[in-house]
């Protein structure tokens, strides 16, 4: 079985022409949205046309590409899929919260103003349930990996020890919450999601490679099996992400933080960072009011955007070859030029950044 994007190999000759000869072949419709193709030739010819300017604009279809009959009939498509994964395991109920937080842009980008913004609610999830820890994380997320989902998996990990040397999975605490209605985990996690322009703003080139509602769809979607609890409720995931805020600001604040729709969080996470050239360190506020937490080094913290864009530009001759086995016009090695030079003026403005940040201490 696979989705209906078939592919072609190295002679240009379908994959699966092997399967389907021997009548053993199904096709279902792939999910749409967000395409290997696609991401692959951002990283090569090193575009920005996939940033996006504000998100809620082109869910209401005033920005976007095309007629403003295109622009509504898209923006209204994204909606949908946003909700859809938005709902728990079933895929019928609410599952998770969504908000849009707006504030000024330099409020998202830095650190120099101190606001609370404003917050919209998309969509109505669970919300947190009693006995719950607010806990908030924040970041990129961009080209969803390993080392995000292994971040995550750590807070909750985390969350789950310090519960437990509460009586949390003692045997009376998960009869009275079965009594009400079901058993859950006692971390609710809230994940902020930076606009592109801001992430832009601190790597440059052309990241992050995934747009805002491509990254925000891959945080929406992360929950497993919880084996702490399934084999008393088979059907219980364990939620990886409970809400998520888009356009989140990149230092958060305390008055963000204490204006979150859930109250102050009992804990903000952040997770091993070798991907981001800072010259401040965005945290001071939860580590002066007590709540800053770190999920530890990871076997899988050096997978990052980072890493996989110099895997696929290694790649780039194999991908040049295929390209061309499938007919397709290539002009990969003028995009990795393209690419190096916008590399060396990111890093000329690191240097400038960081020698500015130095004279100022």
């Amino acid at each position: 079985m696979h989705g209906d994007d078939i592919t072609s190999d190295s002679s240009g000759e379908d994959c699966y022409r092997f399967v389907k000869a021997a009548n053993r072949f199904k096709v279902v419709k792939r999910t749409p949205s967000i395409s290997t193709t696609d991401l692959v030739g951002r990283m090569l010819l090193c575009t920005r046309t996939h940033f996006i300017k504000s998100l809620e604009n082109v869910l209401v279809g005033s920005e976007g590409p095309g007629t403003e009959a295109e622009k509504k009939e898209l923006g209204e498509s994204m909606t949908e899929r946003m909700r859809v994964y938005s709902t728990d395991e079933t895929g019928k109920k609410p599952g998770a919260d969504v908000y849009f937080w707006k504030g000024t842009e330099a409020a998202k980008v830095a650190d120099t103003e101190e606001e609370k913004g404003t917050f919209r609610r998309l969509f109505d999830g669970v919300g947190p349930k009693i006995g719950q820890r607010v806990v908030y994380v924040d970041g990129g997320f961009d080209l969803f990996s390993s080392g995000h989902i292994e971040f995550l998996r750590r807070v909750i990990t985390t969350e789950e020890d310090l519960a437990q040397k509460e009586g949390w999975y003692d045997d009376q605490s998960v009869n009275e919450r079965i009594g009400k209605g079901g058993d859950y985990g006692p971390a609710f996690v809230v994940a902020g999601v930076h606009d592109d322009d801001v992430i832009n703003q601190w790597k440059g080139v052309n990241y992050p490679i995934m747009n805002i509602f491509e990254r925000g769809l891959c945080v929406l979607q992360c929950k497993v099996g919880n084996p702490r609890t399934m084999h008393r409720t088979p059907t219980n995931f364990s939620q990886y992400v409970n809400a998520v805020i888009f356009g989140a600001p990149f230092t958060p604040t305390k008055s963000y933080l204490s204006s979150l729709p859930w109250g102050t969080p009992d804990a903000v996470y952040h997770g091993p960072t070798s991907f981001m050239p800072l010259t401040y360190d965005p945290y001071t506020a939860p580590k002066a009011m007590g709540i800053y937490r770190e999920s530890g080094p990871h076997p899988f913290e050096s997978v990052n955007a980072g890493t996989i864009v110099q895997r696929i530009l290694k790649s780039r001759d194999l991908y040049e070859a295929r390209q061309r086995a499938k007919g397709m016009k290539s002009e990969v090695e003028d995009a990795h030029k393209h690419r190096e030079m916008l590399e060396q003026e990111q890093k000329e403005k690191e240097a400038a950044r960081n020698e500015a940040a130095g004279k100022e201490i």
